[in-house]
């Protein structure tokens, strides 16, 4: 079973966005970079604006990052990510001496 979420990152490209995975948190980070130009009359307007962002959220639970899908479409980017199996818990049997 695949966990799955979404995030709006409009004006973004996907190769602006980096995606990590570290134990159970996952880690999306990026870079906004816009600029207009305007002429008016005689003037150029030009404007620049820029900015960083990073999120980091906590995982219910173990995922495997190496089979985690990702779909970047509309400025909506969608993560699946599979869960790990549970581990299990070993028994250990007691010799007697």
């Amino acid at each position: 079973m695949a966990a799955g979420m979404k995030r709006s990152l409009p004006g973004l490209k996907p190769e602006e966005v980096d995606i990590t995975i570290t134990g159970t948190t996952l880690h999306i980070r990026g870079e906004t970079k816009d600029e207009t130009e305007e002429k008016r009359g005689d003037y150029y307007y030009k404007e620049r604006s820029c900015g960083a962002f990073e999120r980091s959220l906590d995982l219910p639970v173990e995922v495997k990052a190496d089979e985690a899908q990702t779909t970047f479409e509309n400025g909506v980017l969608t993560l699946k990510l599979p869960k790990a199996e549970q581990v299990k818990a070993k028994q250990i049997k007691i010799q007697a001496k």
